[in-house]
């Protein structure tokens, strides 16, 4: 792959990151791969193995062509093939459809920040296969019944327009709020969702951790996933809404590490990061002022969980530099 024009500073950065990424997801799923005994679900994660190994070697050519350091990523270092299966029931295709959303998050914007068609063709391609793996692990998992559909809905009959400002009032004690709308109730909805197997995801993680403070930290994280599920039930149960997103999937009594404690506290940044655009997402699309607050509280507790296991990454010596600018000031003070 010859590229004839050098690849700008923003995608540097975003190649580093996709490869770090994505290194890091195929080491997990070679782990559930090698664990799974349904053979629809590994042909799945096989084909989604491959997919993205062709790109992180596309991405690896361009790293040599641009005579860049290629980031250390996620090795066979990092995955323990031989530990016992953690997770159960149809978990793994669940933790797919995650990384698949938040994948077609993060292609969004990487494509935004490029300019070099080889750069292009690779954040092209990768949201094709995600998609095609979103879809295919849906399908899957609604098949088997491991997947909850959201809430039906009384289809509208005619269409009105917002005739006052109290359709944005959410703060009265008794009564007069309105019923949620729909978008707002497809926000809350994914987000009991993604917490609920993110909490099944962590819980395993914790489990597992070798080093004392990771351990605490997953621990922090399952209370954290189950004070925002208890805060969006709470408004669905406000409009009448009694649904309950639980996936079918479980985890294990295991305590032998599949992963290292660096892949999993990478994983759980990358999910922090997910669940922060969530947030956002949330905010400014609901259209009740008091569910803004609380998607916001929500978002305030997710950074800050987050910084904290940023601070255990660089503690340990697990968190990998991004490259970066040269600093001038220090090349013309020549220390």
């Amino acid at each position: 792959m010859i590229l004839t024009n050098p690849i700008s500073a923003p995608e540097v950065g975003t190649l580093w990151l996709t490869y770090v990424e994505k290194t890091l997801i195929m080491r997990m799923l070679e782990y559930f791969i090698e664990k799974s005994d349904d053979q629809e679900a590994r042909n799945i994660m096989g084909g989604l193995w491959q997919e993205l190994n062709y790109f992180v070697v596309q991405m690896e050519e361009i790293f040599t062509n641009q005579k860049m350091a290629k980031p250390v990523g996620y090795t066979k270092e990092n995955v323990n093939l031989e530990a016992p299966k953690l997770f159960d029931n149809g978990f793994d295709i669940m933790f797919v459809r995650i990384l698949k959303e938040v994948s077609m998050g993060m292609y969004t914007i990487n494509m935004n920040m490029a300019y070099n068609d080889k750069v292009i063709q690779i954040y092209e391609g990768l949201t094709s296969v995600t998609q095609k793996f979103y879809k295919l692990s849906t399908l899957y998992l609604l098949e088997k019944g491991i997947l909850t559909l959201p809430p039906k809905v009384t289809m509208p009959k005619t269409t009105e327009f917002i005739k006052s400002k109290r359709y944005m009032q959410g703060f009265k004690p008794f009564g007069d709020k309105r019923t949620l709308n729909d978008m707002e109730l497809g926000i809350i909805h994914h987000g009991i969702e993604t917490n609920n197997i993110g909490m099944q995801l962590i819980t395993g993680f914790a489990q597992c951790a070798v080093n004392k403070d990771v351990k605490q930290y997953f621990v922090k994280g399952i209370e954290l996933c189950k004070k925002q599920i208890k805060t969006f039930e709470e408004m669905l149960l406000e409009s009448n809404v009694h649904f309950s997103a639980t996936s079918g999937s479980t985890v294990t009594t295991s305590t032998m590490a599949p992963f290292s404690d660096n892949l999993m506290m990478h994983c759980v940044y990358l999910l922090n990061g997910f669940g922060l655009v969530g947030g956002s997402f949330g905010t400014f699309f609901s259209l009740r002022n008091d569910i803004c607050i609380k998607f916001s509280l929500i978002a305030k507790d997710i950074y800050f969980y987050g910084q904290e296991g940023i601070e255990i990454k660089i503690k340990h010596g697990w968190f990998e530099e991004p490259p970066q600018m040269e600093d001038r000031a220090q090349i013309i003070k020549g220390d």
